[in-house]
C-alpha cells in the first residue's frame, strides 16, 4: 500500500503578552517615562500542539522526561528529519527544542530536547479547553477504542485499532511494525497522539480516505521510542 501524508495547514500558536497601563506616567515635569518593554510567556506545550521548523509544520506527540528529569517530546521521525530547531510559532520566533534523534523510515519516531526555561505538560490537548492527562505507555490490541489529537484543525477523533504490526510503504520507504486503526486520517497532523484513556499509545505516522467515506491511518507504537531513548511519559 502506497501512501501519502494528509496535508498540513499552517498555523499559529497564540502567545499571552505582558503589558502595562497605556496611560502616560510622568516622572518629572514635561518628561514622559519610556514605554514599558512587551514580555513573551514561555509557552507550556503539550501533546498535539503543533509545531515548525524548516517550512513544515508538525505535532507533539507526547512529552517525555529522563532519568534526570530532562524534558523532551517524541515526535514522528519524518518531522525529526525535517529540522533541526522547532518554534511554538508559524513565524518561528519562540524555539520549543532541537532535534537530537530521529529515525525514519523503517521506524517513524523521533526525539526533541525542550529548550530551557520552557516547562511542559505531560498532557493531551483536546482543542476544546481541556486536556487529557496521560500517566502510562501501553502497546495497542485489535479492538482497543483509541483516539487521536491533531492540531490541524483542531479535533479530536476516535474509532478502534484494527490490526498491530502492520507495514506500510511511503514514498520515502517502509515502515514496519505499525498500529491500524479506522480513524480518518483527512487533516490529521503529522505526529498527532495516539491514546486509550491515560495510556499514551501511538504517534501519528499516515494514512488515506476521508472521514466522509471512511479512512485508515497508521501509528508507530510510542513504547519503542521510549525504551530506545530511555525516556518515559509523565
Amino acid at each position: 500500500m502506497r501512501l501519502t501524508r494528509a496535508s498540513v495547514r499552517t498555523g499559529a500558536i497564540a502567545l499571552a503578552v505582558g503589558t502595562l497601563a497605556a496611560s502616560a506616567l510622568l516622572t518629572a515635569p514635561g518628561t514622559q517615562a519610556a514605554p514599558p518593554a512587551t514580555v513573551l510567556t514561555a509557552p507550556s506545550p503539550q501533546g498535539g500542539d503543533p509545531i515548525y521548523g524548516g517550512s513544515s509544520r508538525c505535532s507533539i506527540g507526547f512529552n517525555v522526561r529522563d532519568g534526570s528529569n530532562v524534558y523532551y517530546f517524541l515526535t514522528s521521525g519524518r518531522c525529526g528529519n525535517i529540522a533541526a530547531t522547532w518554534y511554538a510559532d508559524s513565524a518561528r520566533t519562540v524555539v520549543l527544542g532541537t532535534t537530537v534523534a530521529t529515525s525514519f523510515p523503517g521506524n517513524d519516531y523521533a526525539l526533541v530536547k525542550y529548550a530551557s526555561g520552557i516547562t511542559p505538560r505531560g498532557t493531551v490537548n483536546l482543542f476544546d479547553g481541556t486536556s487529557r492527562d496521560i500517566t502510562m505507555a501501553a502497546n495497542a490490541f485489535v479492538g482497543e477504542s483509541v483516539c487521536t489529537s491533531s492540531a490541524t484543525t483542531p479535533h479530536v477523533r476516535c474509532g478502534a485499532v484494527t490490526a498491530i504490526n502492520v507495514t506500510v510503504n511511503y514514498a520515502e520507504g517502509t515502515v514496519t511494525g505499525l498500529i491500524r486503526t479506522n480513524i480518518c486520517a483527512e487533516g490529521g497532523g503529522p505526529a498527532g497522539p495516539l491514546f486509550d484513556g491515560a495510556k499514551a499509545i501511538g504517534l501519528y505516522s499516515g494514512g488515506s480516505g476521508t472521514c466522509s467515506t471512511g479512512g485508515t491511518s497508521y501509528f508507530q507504537p510510542v513504547t519503542e521510542p521510549l525504551a530506545v531513548y530511555g525516556v518515559s511519559v509523565y
